[in-house]
Parts: structure tokens; sequence; C-alpha cells
């Protein structure tokens, strides 16, 4: 008797750390494209008038190519395995306007680590 062999899926990452925008606003659009699949989260993204849909449309280009090209996964496999916002560092500055108090007068800009992953099981040796 022959035991077929389990594929196991492959998880492919890619992190994109200290991007300049606010973490709340970079999760308005990635909960937009959540429940999609890759191809459709990229004709979706160009259409989304936020910032944060220009470093999420890259990440995914990034995560994909990496899939295809590193780890010879077939596109039509891969889903997001997971994809969430972290908060980053923040930049602190003081306000010279709002007098030499540090926190009355504490600028505070927020950066985000985004991290996206794929799923997904080899090909079928199209690409070897």
């Amino acid at each position: 008797m022959i035991k077929a062999k389990k594929e196991t899926p492959v998880v492919v990452t890619t992190i994109a750390k200290s991007l300049p925008i606010s973490p709340r606003k970079l999760r308005l659009v990635v909960d937009a494209i959540r429940g999609k699949s890759p191809q459709e989260a990229l004709e979706v993204l160009p259409f989304i008038r936020k910032k944060g849909a220009r470093y999420l449309w890259k990440a995914i280009k990034t995560v994909l190519a990496d899939a295809e090209h590193n780890f010879k996964l077939a596109d039509d496999s891969l889903h997001f395995h997971q994809i969430f916002v972290n908060e980053g560092m923040r930049l602190k500055r003081l306000d010279k306007s709002r007098s030499a108090r540090f926190h009355q007068g504490q600028i505070q800009k927020r950066r985000s680590h985004l991290v996206v992953s794929l799923e997904g099981k080899k090909g079928n040796g199209a690409k070897s």
C-alpha cells in the first residue's frame, strides 16, 4: 500500500517596519481587504483613497513575489494567513509655541509595523 504524501502548507511572511503612518489609519485599510484573496486585494487597493493603501499594496506585491520566486508556490493556492498592524516607534518633539512644559507641547508622530503572511501549497512542478 502506497501512502500519499501530505502537502504541508508553506507560510511566507513579509514585514514592513517603521511606516510613517499611524497604526489606526493603516488598520482601516487592512480591515477593508480582510477576507479577500491577495489578487482581489491588489485589484481593490488602488481605488481606496488612503495613504495606507499604497503601503499595503507594496507589501502584498512583495510577499507574492517571494512566494512565487523563492518558494515556488502556485498563485491560485495562495491566501492570507495573517495580516495585522503593530505600533512602531514614536517620534517625539516639543512644540515651543505651547511653552516649555513637556506634556503640553509634545508632538508624537506615530509609526507602524505591517505584517503580511500568505499560506499556500507547492506548485505541481510547473516552475521548478
